[in-house]
């Protein structure tokens, strides 16, 4: 509903700004003995709507007093000096000045209440999903939901549950020389080979996608885990000795983190993740 209203208004604003310039085009076409002057009017109002949509309508309403005042200082002095009096041209850009001003600052309130409600939107929309749209993947919101689940099993039927973190060494260097697609290919690569390393009833999950970093949730104990490790370490020098050094222009490492779960020392999925990417400074 708040959406809908800002857009309402919005829309009538710039119509609003647009019949404001139509009437003053109409006028000056009707007075052509003031055309050059009208025309030079009609510069600085639309100047100084202008300076109040990349601004803020403070600014813009200060300029139009500023111009109100060296306007009405000319007129008068017009008056006074040549004789003349003040007609319809003059009330015409004192009202009209400040009315471009005002609508064209009304369109962009609500045209950035509409940019913010959008980027609420795109956070609130990012937040809430749990799959990683390249890869198919879970991701670490979808994992937090999943370890409570897991580790609740693991402690009431006395099933061992670990937690492997896998991340591509070097990443940021490797990011560097292969280009923005390939990368997308590396990440994609890396999970079908650590999806057939692990059994059905496991789960994989792309925690960091811009840090090359997976986890990997396990019925098994710390003995369990290892033979995992190395199936996942011996597949990835299987490739690189055949698709990946041609493909990628570089043999990709992984640094592979494990931690059983113990709900005495383990809080919660954050610190289950924490512990185990401690595990990877000892994998070199």
């Amino acid at each position: 509903m708040r959406r809908n209203r800002s857009g309402l208004v919005s829309d009538i604003a710039l119509l609003s700004f647009m019949v404001l310039l139509y009437i003053c085009i109409v006028f000056i076409s009707g007075a052509p003995d003031d055309y050059i002057q009208n025309i030079i009017i009609l510069n600085v109002a639309f100047i100084l709507a202008i300076v109040t949509y990349f601004t803020t309508v403070t600014a813009g309403l200060v300029l139009n007093l500023v111009f109100i005042f060296a306007y009405g200082f000319y007129t008068m002095y017009q008056t006074i000096s040549l004789g003349e009096t003040i007609g319809l041209n003059t009330y015409f850009w004192l009202i009209m000045a400040p009315l471009l001003t005002v609508v064209l600052w009304i369109f962009t309130l609500s045209n950035r209440e509409l940019q913010a409600e959008n980027q609420r939107l795109e956070k609130k929309t990012a937040n809430m999903a749990i799959i990683d749209e390249n890869t198919d993947l879970r991701n670490s919101i979808s994992f937090q939901k999943d370890a409570a689940l897991f580790t609740g099993i693991s402690t009431r039927y006395q099933i061992p549950l670990t937690l492997l973190v896998v991340k591509v060494k070097y990443w940021n260097e490797i990011r560097r020389i292969i280009p923005e697609d390939k990368l997308a290919e590396a990440i994609h690569d890396v999970s079908q080979l650590s999806q057939a390393s692990i059994r059905t009833n496991d789960a994989l999950y792309l925690l960091d996608k811009d840090d090359a970093t997976w986890g990997l949730l396990l019925f098994t104990d710390s003995d369990g885990a290892k033979i995992v490790i190395e199936r996942i370490k011996l597949k990835l020098q299987e490739l690189n000795d055949t698709e990946f050094v041609k493909k990628y222009k570089v043999s990709l490492g992984l640094k592979i983190g494990a931690v059983e779960y113990q709900s005495g020392t383990i809080e919660n999925p954050l610190d289950f993740i924490v512990q185990a990417k401690k595990q990877l400074e000892y994998d070199v």
